[in-house]
């Protein structure tokens, strides 16, 4: 039975297990260009920009996703590739299944917003165990880290502004998604500097008696 029938006979049933991930969608995605060893993925992946975006830093992890989908039927290995200059690589083509599949989750990260738990949010939730004037010295330092982000991205944008817009579309939602940040970061920190947000530990410490009574 040939690696093509297989995937086919397995896509269906065993894509619906496969999660979804931002690496997954991105293998999937650039097998469309054609079959790609794992060096070639992650070549590509870095080489446009798509690192920035999609967790590729370490190889093991790429290999891993790979034969994942491979076992849901969504890749398959073309062949192996032999040379004496390098060590012996696997081509991996798309499926007709994970070429559905890859479709789909696109369609999916794109309409439907989830909450994916980021760090930034869950460290805010429990700020209140700093007192006002350590919080605004940290947030002035991710205030200072941010606007170095800005101005990577603005630099990015303007070096590749040749290029369809489409190219450059996720490095715009970030400028957009860190400026706002950005805007408001400095916004608490004035608030925390003009004593406009401010707490007590005595003051938290009976709120929370009385939520746990």
């Amino acid at each position: 039975m040939s690696d093509e029938i297989r995937a086919q006979m397995m896509g269906p049933a065993m894509a619906d297990r496969t999660p979804a991930s931002p690496l997954a969608l991105a293998v999937l995605s650039l097998l469309e260009v054609g079959p790609l060893h794992p060096y070639g993925l992650q070549r590509l992946i870095r080489l446009w920009g798509k690192d920035a975006v999609v967790n590729v830093g370490q190889r093991a992890g790429l290999y891993k996703t790979i034969a994942r989908l491979e076992r849901a039927g969504l890749v398959a290995v073309r062949q192996t590739e032999r040379d004496q200059r390098f060590p012996e690589r696997t081509v991996y083509e798309l499926t007709d299944a994970g070429r559905r599949q890859g479709r789909e989750w696109l369609e999916d990260m794109l309409a439907s917003p989830r909450n994916e738990f980021p760090r930034f949010p869950a460290a805010l939730s429990f700020a209140m165990l700093l007192g006002p004037r350590d919080l605004v010295a940290l947030l002035q330092r991710r205030a200072t880290a941010l606007r170095e982000r800005v101005a990577e991205l603005d630099r990015e944008l303007g070096e590749y502004a040749h290029l369809p817009r489409v190219t450059l579309i996720e490095s715009e939602y970030q400028r957009a998604v860190v400026g706002a940040e950005l805007d408001w970061v400095d916004a608490v920190a004035a608030d925390l500097r003009s004593g406009a947000l401010t707490w007590s530990h005595e003051d938290l410490s009976g709120l929370a008696a009385g939520d746990a009574g």
